[in-house]
């Protein structure tokens, strides 16, 4: 058993770091305030390895809205295939795409990804327009968690309009309605959804197939509502992940005691949950 399930973890190659991030990338690191330095595979697997961590690795696809190349399900599945004790993966689509829910269904059935990865600020898409129900309908057939962004992002910050990205797009209650429509689909709310985050834990409290995501943030940052709910009514449906590259799987870890969080309540949040949405053992 890993010390912990990292529940957002992202390619720290050139593939997705200058493919697909491009011109967003430095200004990124400057928002997050660290480094994040390109990689091969071999260092991601062998820093999952030093941390006793199995991160969910994420595709990504936004090339309609950006004009930057995916990180193709292809190439998650490769590395979760080549280090399967270090990662399992997610797929992306881009909604926007006509063979979009193909696909997500290639990518489940013969790539074995377990979910789905959407950023709809990035993607520029509203989640709860009925036009992309054919989406949550295949996940629901394939019992595939998604991983939706919500909230604000760093990425393209620090720019004059934040390089075109709006975060209407990710407002929480715009999922809370693809839960509220989906009951079958389970939906984890990346990084709590923070300036919203008490509209994340209001939609978690009323729907048990709505998660929280605790990723992007150190211990000390994140809001005391959040970490309430996390030690107490909430505890069962809240995964902890990092955003590695973005900020350091093991620091983050270190400073996890400044969650408050102890004995069962504390392996819940790291492990168990998680383990129990990807369907895998912990005992």
């Amino acid at each position: 058993m890993p010390r912990a399930i990292d529940f957002h973890t992202h390619v720290s190659t050139k593939e997705w770091m200058t493919g697909s991030l491009g011109p967003m990338l430095e200004n990124t690191a400057k928002y997050f305030r660290s480094e994040v330095r390109i990689r091969t595979v071999e260092d991601m697997a062998d820093e999952y390895k030093q941390w006793d961590l199995l991160g969910v690795l994420l595709a990504w696809d936004a090339e309609t809205a950006t004009g930057l190349a995916p990180l193709t399900n292809d190439f998650v599945a490769g590395i979760c295939k080549a280090f399967p004790e270090q990662f399992v993966g997610f797929a992306s689509v881009d909604p926007h795409k006509p063979d979009a829910v193909e696909e997500l269904e290639r990518a489940v059935t013969e790539l074995g990804l377990k979910g789905l990865k959407i950023h709809p600020q990035v993607q520029r898409f509203y989640p709860n327009d009925p036009q992309w129900d054919p989406l949550w309908d295949k996940c629901e057939e394939h019992q595939l968690p998604i991983v939706a962004h919500v909230g604000q992002t760093g990425l393209g910050a620090g720019v004059r309009g934040g390089s075109g990205i709006a975060f209407d797009y990710g407002r929480p209650m715009l999922m809370d309605m693809v839960a509220a429509n989906h009951p079958e689909l389970t939906v984890v709310m990346a990084h709590f959804g923070y300036p919203w985050h008490l509209e994340v834990l209001a939609s978690a409290m009323h729907k048990t197939n709505v998660w929280v995501d605790l990723s992007g943030w150190r211990p000390k940052y994140i809001p005391d509502e959040v970490k309430r709910d996390c030690r107490g009514r909430l505890n069962s449906r809240f995964v902890w992940g990092s955003d590695y590259p973005m900020l350091d799987p093991g620091r983050i870890l270190d400073e996890f005691d400044e969650m408050g969080l102890e004995g069962e309540k504390r392996d819940n949040v790291l492990f168990a949950n998680a383990a129990g949405l990807l369907g895998l053992p912990w005992d």
